[in-house]
């Protein structure tokens, strides 16, 4: 059990690790039940598994990265089990102002690409476009309307 503890140690200093993914390592490894509680236990108290901290890196990391919205980052750390509280912590660290500047520039960047389509062709595609990205409609809808009424179209 040592040698995978160790094991389990390396793999979360390499990089931020949620829970889920730990547990399945350790599964990988070979330990089972309690074994697995013990050592999730004892890297939590070493402070090598912080799901906090993992879901902050995580959404900056797919934001600035990816240019991923908060929808799909919410939907990503849902589906690796971690916490709503983690989440919205995590969300935090998305800077509001960068957040709508990458919003407006993936609109700007979509919409020009469609420059032969109609107009409502054109606003149809790059609201699917931003919304698989993960922005919230709430949001896309005045940047769609920014671009749909400017008279250079």
């Amino acid at each position: 059990m040592r040698s995978a503890i160790l094991q389990l140690r390396s793999f979360c200093a390499y990089q931020e690790r949620c829970h889920s993914e730990v547990r399945e390592k350790a599964l990988e490894l070979g330990m089972r039940g309690e074994e697995v509680e013990q050592a999730m236990a004892e890297l939590i108290s070493e402070n090598f598994l912080n799901e906090e901290r993992y879901a902050g890196a995580f959404a900056g990391g797919k934001f600035r990265m990816q240019q991923w919205g908060r929808r799909k980052i919410t939907a990503e750390l849902q589906q690796k089990q971690v916490s709503a509280y983690c989440i919205k912590r995590g969300l935090a660290e998305i800077d509001e102002a960068d957040y709508q500047a990458t919003l407006e520039k993936l609109a700007r960047k979509k919409w020009d690409s469609l420059g032969k389509d109609s107009l409502p062709k054109r606003r149809q595609k790059t609201w699917a476009y931003l919304a698989q990205k993960g922005y919230e409609p709430a949001l896309i809808t005045p940047v769609l309307e920014k671009l749909g009424g400017r008279e250079d179209d």
